[in-house]
């Protein structure tokens, strides 16, 4: 059985992309068999060309993702450089996991409600600094160059790169390198960057193209705080795709298409960008410079990485006090007082949808669980470890825009009749869900120390006993912190339950992106802090789970 683990886990993955992105392609050629249209033809792609906004939306698109993916990158590889192996870079550390565990919706909800008109930063400096009495008439959250959609997408996808980072430090093994060129007058900024940045960066390379992939075709940032006339091409191939004109499918369908190809356009470009950066790289590290700017670099990149933890957490803090108040008149930084009228207003339709939200994720991540298990046992077993190819597979179903293949998969599963509901939306989970799990995982489950195995088969333990009586329990914590990894990855998907679960599944995070457009915010903080509290809690009982269970074995859980 174990054998056809990593086969069914491929197929899990990769089957519903493909099958999606041939739903796609279908109608993206006239084909559309539910509205009774047959292709081949063209009009689709006539279509999408002749709308007005198009140019400004794929600007848009490639725009945020790139600019966004280069600040984050440029801020984790700053701070790493800068502070790694310090008390602050330690603190920074510690603040990773509750930062992760943020859905990107609600971190985007938190910084709107900070950097609005009428938010905390107007109300902390008005009418001081800014004479304001009343909220200024600026356009700061969906402005039209979609400055704030990309401030969101960087302070959430710095605490990724963050770890991804730290992850691969351990590979490169950069104390050596940077005695080394401490001793030959290296600054500890310029001589990380010369000697230990490039290994890093091969490491980080794919969690980096998933960034680009992932910051293009994001739709729930986007619909919070990017520009709405006209919005990314991502929003509006999910409005097309939501019309109840069914030929406006035929629409959607080719401009997923076009998406598909601006992030592969995107991802030759950053491909060119590496190539240019590697020889200007290669000529200053030759030229022998020792670094003159490390202090105020230094100083400037823990100031940006501080402001994006911070930013997530005053955020959080926003959504909370909104949650609470009742009359909260501008300037006043805090409101008049508190109530529990609004939690008892939305709290129990909220709790319901906790607990469809937990019962997809639950689901998805016993599934992807299951199957990751099963295939890291089987390449212990077999003695083969994972290929380049393999890793390449693994991030395949995080590089392709969903915009390009959900939209494809809920017309194929129309065309054949399918229903939709409950369980295509944990199946459509669990292709984002599999990846994490195993990326989480992997490495933990490869560093355990195999004479345990031995020490267990030579008293007489077959395989299965080993696994489940030695392994197991001895990768409790990393089990259930990949499995509230996986937890988080779920409640934090938006487009795979709107679009698959055809309006018929509601979560947390669709229902707060539909409050969005209807702006009471007192509601949207009660879905923000309840949607937090969902990925949250699952990493506090990772830590305390293990702990417990193991109080009177101690090596067993440290």
């Amino acid at each position: 059985m174990l054998r056809f683990l990593p086969a069914l886990t491929l197929l899990a993955m990769l089957g519903p992309v493909a099958a999606g992105l041939w739903g796609t392609a279908l109608p993206a050629f006239g084909h559309l068999p539910a509205a009774s249209l047959t292709g081949p033809s063209l009009d689709p792609f006539r279509n999408l060309f002749g709308w007005a906004g198009l140019g400004a939306a794929v600007r848009l698109s490639v725009m945020s993702g790139l600019i966004a993916t280069s600040v984050s990158l440029a801020i984790v590889v700053f701070i790493t450089a800068s502070w790694s192996r310090t008390r602050s870079f330690s603190v920074l550390e510690r603040m990773l996991s509750p930062l992760l565990s943020v859905p990107h919706a609600a971190a985007a909800f938190g910084l709107a409600f900070l950097i609005a008109p009428s938010g905390w930063v107007a109300r902390l400096l008005s009418p001081a600094l800014t004479g304001w009495d009343r909220p200024p008439d600026l356009l700061i959250v969906q402005d039209p160059l979609g400055l704030a959609m990309i401030a969101g997408l960087v302070v959430k996808e710095v605490p990724f790169l963050m770890l991804m980072t730290i992850a691969a430090m351990g590979q490169a093994q950069p104390r050596r390198s940077l005695l080394v060129a401490q001793a030959l007058g290296y600054g500890r900024l310029t001589g990380w960057l010369k000697t230990v940045f490039p290994r890093v960066y091969t490491q980080i390379r794919l969690p980096v193209y998933v960034v680009i992939a992932y910051s293009m075709s994001i739709v729930d940032v986007a619909v919070i705080l990017g520009p709405s006339t006209p919005p990314t091409l991502s929003v509006q191939i999910v409005k097309w795709m939501s019309d109840p004109d069914l030929s406006m499918r035929l629409t959607g369908a080719a401009a997923a298409l076009l998406q598909l190809a601006l992030v592969i356009g995107a991802l030759g470009l950053w491909w060119c960008g590496e190539r240019i950066v590697a020889r200007l790289g290669h000529r200053w590290i030759m030229s022998g410079g020792r670094g003159k700017f490390d202090t105020p670099i230094r100083a400037f990149s823990l100031g940006l990485g501080s402001i994006s933890a911070f930013t997530i957490l005053f955020g959080l803090a926003g959504l909370a006090v909104w949650s609470f108040a009742a009359f909260w008149s501008f300037p006043n930084v805090l409101p008049d007082s508190f109530t529990l009228r609004t939690w008892g207003r939305h709290g129990p339709d909220a709790i319901a949808t906790l607990g469809e939200t937990f019962l997809v994720a639950g689901i998805a991540v016993l599934l992807a669980l299951a199957l990751v298990l099963g295939c890291l046992e089987a390449e212990h077993r077999s003695g083969r470890g994972l290929t380049r190819r393999g890793l390449w597979l693994l991030y395949l179903p995080l590089l392709v825009p969903q915009t390009a293949f959900l939209p494809g998969l809920q017309t194929l599963l129309l065309n054949l009749g399918a229903d939709v509901g409950r369980l295509p939306v944990i199946f459509a989970h669990l292709v984002f869900v599999l990846p994490y799990v195993f990326l989480s995982l992997g490495d933990p489950w490869r560093s355990w120390d195999i004479r345990y195995a031995t020490v267990a088969s030579a008293l007489g333990a077959r395989p299965s006993t080993v696994f489940w009586q030695v392994r197991v329990p001895m990768l409790l914590r990393p089990i259930l912190t990949a499995t509230s990894v996986g937890i988080a990855v779920s409640v934090g998907q938006y487009l795979a339950t709107l679009l698959i679960g055809g309006g018929r599944v509601s979560t947390l995070t669709t229902e707060a992106v539909a409050l969005a457009s209807g702006g009471d915010r007192r509601a949207i903080g009660v879905y923000g802090l309840m949607q937090t509290l969902a990925a949250l809690v699952p990493f506090t009982l990772a830590l305390i789970i293990p702990t417990i269970l193991w109080r009177n074995r101690r090596g067993l859980h440290e």
